[in-house]
C-alpha cells in the first residue's frame, strides 16, 4: 500500500487502485488478488480456508467477550482494541491441542492466555494503579474477587490532570462461546477523593453461577472524576481509564 500525499484525497477505485481511509492516514493499493470462488474450492487454498475459518472463530468470541464488558468498555479502551483483542483471541484458538487445524476453538484452547490483556493500551492498569491487590477465581462457589490492602491514593494512583476523586470497579463473566451468551456481575467502590488519606480495605466480590463448566473472566478497572460544585463529572478522555482482565479460568 501507499500513502496518499497532497491537497485533494480520494477515495474510491481508478484504474485498478483503490484509494481509501484507514487510521493511518489515505493510502492506496493495487486492485487484485486471488477470487473467493478459488479460496473456497481449490485445494491449494486449504492452509487459507482452515486459517481463515480459525481467524473468524476468534474474532466471534472476542466480540462476545467484549459485549459482556460493554458497561465498562465505553470509558476505557483504545482504537485499536478490537484488533488486538482478536489477535489474542487467536493465539487461545490455536492453542487447542484437541482438534484438528482449522476446526480449533476457544473452548478447547487456552483462555488463560487472555490474563492481563489491557483494554485500554493508552490507561493501562498496571500504570495507574500501584497499589498491590489479590485477584482470585473459585469456580466451585462462583466468586471472582479482588482484594487491595489499605493505600494512599495520591501516591498509589496515577491520575489525569483535574482529577479530584477516583472508583474502582471489578467484573465477573462466564462466557458461553459456544451459545453466545454469558453472565456478568459488576460491583465497585464508592467515589472517594484522591488524596493523602490512606483508603480503607477493598474487598470486590463478584458472583456467577457455581460450578460452571464455561470459561471465567475477572476485570479489574479504574474510572476518575472531576468534583466541581459538588457534582462528580466523569472524565470520559479514556486517556488514563484503565480495565485489564486480571484472572481467567478456562473450563
Amino acid at each position: 500500500m501507499a500513502q496518499q500525499k497532497g491537497i485533494i484525497k480520494l477515495d474510491g477505485t481508478i484504474g485498478g487502485i483503490t484509494f481509501y481511509k484507514s487510521k493511518d492516514g489515505y493510502l492506496a493499493r493495487e486492485k487484485g488478488g486471488v477470487s473467493a470462488d478459488k479460496i473456497a474450492n481449490d485445494p491449494a487454498f486449504q492452509r487459507t480456508r482452515e486459517n481463515g475459518a480459525e481467524f473468524g472463530r476468534a474474532g466471534k468470541a472476542g466480540k462476545v467477550l467484549r459485549t459482556s464488558l460493554r458497561a465498562l468498555l465505553q470509558n476505557a479502551s483504545d482504537s485499536r482494541m478490537v484488533s488486538r483483542l482478536t489477535t489474542e483471541m487467536l493465539k487461545v484458538v490455536q492453542a487447542d491441542a484437541v482438534n484438528p487445524r482449522g476446526e480449533r476453538n476457544v473452548i478447547d484452547g487456552e483462555a488463560e492466555l487472555l490474563q492481563g490483556f489491557e483494554f485500554n493500551i493508552n490507561g493501562k492498569l498496571g500504570t495507574t494503579l500501584y497499589a498491590p491487590f489479590t485477584a482470585a477465581i473459585d469456580r466451585v462457589s462462583g466468586a471472582l474477587t479482588v482484594d487491595i490492602p489499605a493505600f494512599v491514593p495520591i501516591h498509589m494512583l496515577a491520575a489525569p490532570g483535574g482529577s479530584t476523586h477516583y472508583k474502582i470497579i471489578s467484573a465477573g463473566v462466564e462466557v458461553d462461546f459456544e451459545n453466545e451468551t454469558y453472565v456478568m456481575d459488576t460491583q465497585d467502590t464508592a467515589i472517594q477523593p484522591w488524596d493523602a488519606t490512606a483508603t480503607a480495605a477493598i474487598n470486590l466480590a463478584n458472583a456467577v453461577p457455581a460450578a460452571s463448566t464455561h470459561p471465567l473472566f475477572l476485570a479489574l478497572g479504574i474510572e476518575f472524576y472531576q468534583e466541581v460544585n459538588g457534582q462528580m463529572y466523569p472524565l470520559k478522555n479514556g486517556a488514563f481509564n484503565a480495565l485489564a482482565l486480571v484472572k481467567v479460568s478456562g473450563v
